[in-house]
């Protein structure tokens, strides 16, 4: 493997320890490592998401969840036989430097994922000011919930009628 594939692989690498949210990561998960099969188009008819799943067991650390880059690169050599197979190349190192290659081309891919509702209206049912009846009540002017108080009549306890309106005057002189 040449230098700059290397750089490249970690950058990739990286790229998908981050995905889904993260940041500063430098260990894949299991779930993004299979992610980043799909995504690099890796997986074929003898090299499926089981033989992943079953040799990133293998390379990971005893007792961690993910694993480093250079366990990643032992991962790439344990499944090298059955990409092999797939892609009829002559020898493991062959498969090993080909799934390197395609995945230093292809980042994580954002397929599926939108940030905009296709339904619409979504603005106005996320805009309490625009709220009519009970529901107006759960909300302060600004838009801020105001949790149980807003949900529940709580009663007064003072003792005194709710219509009355001479509350706490019985003992001021007039």
């Amino acid at each position: 493997m040449a230098s700059g594939d290397s750089a490249a692989l970690a950058s990739q690498f990286t790229a998908f320890c981050n995905f889904g949210g993260a940041s500063g990561k430098t260990t894949l998960t299991t779930k993004n490592c299979t992610k980043m099969f799909k995504d690099c188009k890796l997986y074929g008819k003898n090299l499926t998401t089981t033989d992943t799943d079953i040799a990133f067991s293998k390379v990971k650390t005893k007792g961690k969840t993910e694993i480093s880059l250079e366990e990643f690169k032992q991962l790439l050599k344990e499944v090298a036989p059955k990409y092999k197979k797939d892609k009829k190349k002559e020898s493991d190192e062959a498969a090993v430097a080909d799934m390197t290659e395609m995945i230093c081309k292809q980042g994580p891919s954002t397929a599926g994922t939108t940030g905009t509702s296709k339904t619409g209206g979504v603005a106005k049912m996320t805009d309490a000011s625009q709220y009519t009846g009970a529901h107006k009540e759960r909300f302060d002017a600004s838009g801020k919930g105001k949790g149980i108080e807003g949900r529940e009549e709580r009663a007064d306890n003072s003792g005194y009628v709710g219509a009355y309106k001479g509350a706490d005057t019985y003992d001021k002189s007039h």
